[in-house]
């Protein structure tokens, strides 16, 4: 036999795959009973396999030091995720939901501002965002929808129900890394699709393209689409790459692009001059366009946003999308969702202490070494301090920050975050804290990835699971079968 489950300990979190007395969840019986069946060291043996194909398809990902750039091989661990097909049916409403009233939310902010008018949020809190693009304002973009593409980041706490913790809509990541962990497990545990009724998540990049068609501002049988890459040394080119090859469309660097005279986007082919219809931009705001933004953006294109202004080119993610996706922001979407649609959020937030707020800033000092402290713009677990892991120096550091900028940090209480079986050593597997990054895509239509990247911390008893910070991934499967939700 090979993992003797009935010695796992999850330590009183709430665990994904393995349930009270070692007895697997509904959605995760046959995976179990399959690694169960293994003959001894075989686990080992394919997890070796995973690390050699990894190598072999050059899954790679970039960590940005004081030395330097590293290039790392993309940190995999081979036992799924699993997640019944029930439970994510009712995720995937409150994604969708959650993503059609921030765009209304943003669509608002660069047009009426009805809803600060009508004091469901206060104006200092969006117009001090570091996010919020006063050169968007008045924009129409098609379909209303300034945030096509969605990483929102989900964590289950005790009692197994997801919680949104934040909301990434300016150029999340990601979705590459949940594509290629699918392609490992299909080559390193072959036998469970055959076996298993797992949901295919292989036609994200077609939906994608579908999404980027639907923007087009011209309405053409095969409109020009190109991936904006800041180039090879950015942290997340492995994905820009893999995602142009994916949908057939060009990567290019902003080198590659003009704004001729007529206000269009022009690609420099052999050819000559090939106008582009819409961009999928992998660059942030500042750096898009020099005559509007930082100046000396060697990363951009210089007239970009006076051609997307004049309607004559779609950019995904719309520059200012990112304003909704502020953590300050976020503490108000269950209201923006109760405003816009009419309707109670379908998914929870976690709670969230707004410093900016007299009353709320002094319980956050008061309890700063039980609480998480995150700044407002920051991503990848940088800037952040988690209290309960912290030293009394740190934490009087934070005061000092929070003090000096209250409108730029937020605090949330310590999750109890859920946990999965990861194997740590030949036919040894320990829990692990994990989140998971669905991907939602609004064009014209919308769609859910059917889960997400599973992010998983691989040190024992940490919270971070970010790569940067030395975390890991797993593949998701959204099974078909028993509610898996029961604790």
């Amino acid at each position: 036999m090979s993992i003797d489950w009935k010695q796992y300990d999850s330590n009183n979190f709430f665990d994904e795959l393995i349930g009270d007395n070692g007895i697997p969840r509904a959605s995760a019986e046959r995976l179990v009973e399959h690694l169960e069946s293994l003959e001894e060291g075989e686990l080992e043996s394919r997890k070796q396999m995973a690390e050699a194909t990894i190598q072999e398809m050059g899954v790679s990902f970039t960590v940005y030091t004081e030395e330097g750039n590293i290039d790392r091989a993309w940190p995999f661990d081979i036992i799924p995720r699993t997640i019944s097909a029930q439970q994510w049916e009712r995720t995937a409403a409150g994604l969708k939901q959650r993503l059609k009233a921030l765009n209304m939310f943003i669509g608002d902010l660069y047009d009426k501002q009805q809803i600060i008018k009508d004091g469901v949020i206060p104006a200092h809190i969006v117009l001090e965002s570091k996010n919020f693009r006063p050169e968007c304002i008045g924009i129409k973009p098609a379909h209303g929808v300034w945030a096509h593409i969605c990483g929102t980041d989900l964590v289950r706490d005790s009692d197994g129900e997801f919680y949104v913790l934040e909301d990434n809509l300016r150029v999340p990541s990601g979705v590459a890394y949940m594509l290629e962990n699918r392609a490992i497990t299909k080559r390193v545990l072959p036998e469970l699709f055959q076996k298993e009724a797992i949901q295919s998540i292989t036609d994200y990049p077609a939906r994608l393209f579908d999404t980027l068609v639907s923007i087009s501002p011209r309405k053409i049988k095969r409109p020009e689409i190109v991936v904006l890459t800041p180039g090879i040394f950015n942290s997340a080119y492995f994905e820009h790459a893999y995602l142009a090859q994916q949908m057939g469309t060009e990567l290019v660097e902003g080198s590659d692009l003009v704004v001729g005279k007529d206000d269009c986007v022009y690609m420099r082919t052999i050819a000559g001059l090939e106008r582009v219809d819409v961009i999928y931009r992998r660059i942030d705001d500042l750096f898009l366009d020099p005559e509007m933004f930082q100046k000396d953006s060697v990363l951009g294109v210089p007239g970009l946003m006076r051609a997307w202004q004049a309607g004559n080119v779609a950019l995904a993610n719309a520059p200012g999308a990112g304003v909704a996706d502020d953590k300050v922001v976020y503490a108000y979407v269950p209201d923006i969702i109760r405003y816009y649609l009419k309707e109670e959020p379908l998914i929870k937030n976690v709670k969230t202490y707004l410093c900016d707020d007299p009353e709320q800033r002094q319980y956050v000092i008061e309890h700063i070494s039980e609480l998480v402290i995150k700044p407002a713009n920051e991503s990848g677990g940088y800037g952040m301090l988690i209290g309960p892991h912290s030293t009394k120096k740190e934490q009087a550091q934070f005061i000092k920050l929070i003090n000096a900028d209250p409108r730029n940090y937020v605090a949330q209480p310590t999750l109890a975050l859920s946990t999965a079986p990861t194997l740590v050593g030949k036919d040894l597997a320990e829990p692990r804290h994990l989140d998971l990054r669905p991907f939602v895509l609004q064009g014209k239509n919308s769609y859910v990835t059917t889960g997400g990247l599973t992010r998983v911390a691989m040190k024992k008893g940490s919270l971070v699971v970010n790569s940067s910070q030395g975390g890991g991934s797993k593949d998701t499967w959204i099974v078909n079968g028993g509610d898996a939700d029961a604790i």
